[in-house]
Formats: structure tokens, C-alpha cells, sequence
């Protein structure tokens, strides 16, 4: 039986599991085919809210994996549907991040704006390569004042062809030190995006995919749901062998690849020693070299 057979639903991590910046995990696009054949339903998870549904998934598809903008979830929606639930419809936002934030706010009846004024109720912030010191100064003042605040994530580096660069939890790093406030926060670790991707999969047993223990194991952990961790991001191996009770996943492969393998190939045995059960189903799956 593979994890296909064993799940409903794969909710799928992009940055360092599906990509890693414009380069795709080879991996990538036949597991996502076999997901499909299989009728299993996928969502591509995303804690990165500087594009929109229909971006992200064009880019999927220009690196040969199969997606459709409805089966896209990003933070930026999980962050538009917290706000919207705290606020009156009609409510000024101000936004810092890319333009694909502010569409979503906007679909849920919020107004946005880019300059702090006396009717802002609200900071939303995501990533956005263009933010700069001024932008970050409208949002100080915002919450200084008092202005809800929310954050799309918390993701101190993204990972890129390039390596690690700075990630939105930089930039929310920077407000947080200047407010001495701590914001609400949509994505991975915390449950809502992961949350709201298994309702709109009409999932009642997904299976989270992610490179990062610090944000989609840890999510996954937090969402009560199973999870497989790869290699082929951010965490290594060592990592895992570190990983606190918290952030511990369900499995753990080399790659996304791993979603057609037999289940118990790859679970980690929670019975005994943790160091001791990860380095087993690391030589178990070829992989100790890793730790090495």
C-alpha cells in the first residue's frame, strides 16, 4: 500500500519540495501525475504570498508539474480570510507585500492601501522583493496605533537556486523589533492555512508534504495531521535527528517521489529512540549518508 492509497489528500509544500526557485525538484511532476491517476487530491500549500492562484500554478505548469489554480493555497488567502473574520466588510487594510496580497483582501470586501491614514484598522504583511524601509515604516505606525496585525508567515529564509535568502520572518523580525508587538500568523507552523487547504480538498485524512520541520512538520503536528518529510529543501537530516516532539513528522524520503513507496517503508519508528528510529529508516531508504 502507498501513501497514495492511504491518503485522501496530499497538501504539498512548493519552495524547496516541488522547487527551489526557478528550478524544479525533478521528482516533482510524476508524483504529482500519480497523485492524479491515483484520484488522489492535491493541494499545493504555499506559506509564499507574493503571487496569486493562477501565478503560482502557470509556473507549475511551465516547470512541467500539472496544477490548476483551484488546487493552489496560499497564505495570502489564509491571511485575507483571518482578517476578514476580525473586521467589518469595507474595513481599510494596509498592505506590505506583492499586489497578489492585496487581491486577496480585496475579494473578501476589504479595502487596501499602501500609506498608514486614521481609518487603517489593519497591517497585512507578505513577502515581496520590492518592500522597502518606507513601507516597513507605514506598518510601524499602523501598529504602534493599535492596527490589527498579520502576518502571511513567519519564514526566516526562502529557499531559491541561489541558496537560503531572506523570507518574510526577516521583515516581520524587523516590525516585531520596532513595535515590540507579535502578529497573528496565517501560514505554517500555525493550523489556518493547512486548515482551510483539507476543507477546500474536502479531506478528512490528508497527508502534508514539506521540506521544513520548523513550518510544514510543525504545522502538520499542530493540524493533528500525518506528514512526510524530504530532503531535498531547507531541513537535513540532522535536523530531523534534532527535531523536537513538535516537529517530528510520519515519514521521511528523499524527495516527493516518496508519495507512490510503501507507507511503512518510510515511517519512522515513534517507539524508541528518536535518533536511533531516524537513522533505521534512514539506511533503511539508502539515505545515511546524509547524516554522515
Amino acid at each position: 500500500m502507498s501513501l497514495l492509497d492511504d491518503y485522501d489528500a496530499l497538501l504539498i509544500d512548493l519552495d524547496g519540495t516541488i522547487y527551489r526557485g526557478t528550478e524544479v525538484v525533478p521528482a516533482a511532476g510524476p508524483a504529482v501525475d500519480a497523485a492524479h491517476a491515483a484520484g488522489t487530491t492535491v493541494r499545493f500549500v504555499t506559506n509564499n504570498a507574493s503571487r496569486g492562484p493562477d501565478e503560482v500554478a502557470a509556473h507549475l505548469v511551465e516547470l512541467g508539474v500539472h496544477a490548476t489554480s483551484d488546487e493552489v493555497s496560499t497564505s495570502a488567502q489564509a491571511a485575507a480570510k483571518i482578517v476578514a473574520g476580525k473586521l467589518d466588510a469595507g474595513a481599510t487594510v494596509l498592505v506590505v507585500g506583492a499586489p497578489a496580497l492585496a487581491d486577496e483582501l480585496e475579494l473578501v470586501g476589504l479595502k487596501t492601501v499602501r500609506k498608514d491614514t486614521d481609518d487603517v484598522v489593519a497591517v497585512v504583511q507578505g513577502l515581496s522583493k520590492d518592500t522597502s524601509w518606507w513601507d516597513l515604516a507605514e506598518a510601524c505606525v499602523a501598529i504602534r496605533r493599535g492596527a490589527l496585525w498579520v502576518a502571511c508567515n513567519a519564514d526566516a529564509t526562502l529557499p531559491t537556486e541561489r541558496g537560503l535568502l531572506p523570507g518574510l520572518g526577516s521583515f516581520v523580525a524587523a516590525l516585531r523589533t520596532a513595535t515590540d508587538k507579535e502578529p497573528i500568523v496565517a501560514g505554517k507552523p500555525m493550523t489556518p492555512l493547512l486548515d482551510e487547504a483539507a476543507r477546500t480538498a474536502g479531506s478528512k485524512h490528508p497527508l502534508v508534504i514539506g521540506d521544513r520541520l520548523d513550518t510544514d512538520i510543525a504545522g502538520a503536528v499542530a493540524a493533528g495531521m500525518d506528514s512526510l518529510f524530504v530532503l531535498s529543501g531547507v531541513s537535513t537530516a540532522r535536523d530531523l535527528i534534532a527535531a523536537a516532539e513538535d516537529a517530528r513528522p510520519t515519514y521521511v524520503a528523499a524527495d516527493v517521489a516518496a508519495v507512490t513507496k510503501d507507507a511503512a517503508e518510510l515511517r519512522i519508528d515513534r517507539d524508541g529512540d528518536w535518533r536511533d528510529a531516524v537513522v533505521a529508516a534512514l539506511t533503511h531508504l539508502g539515505l545515511e549518508h546524509e547524516v554522515a
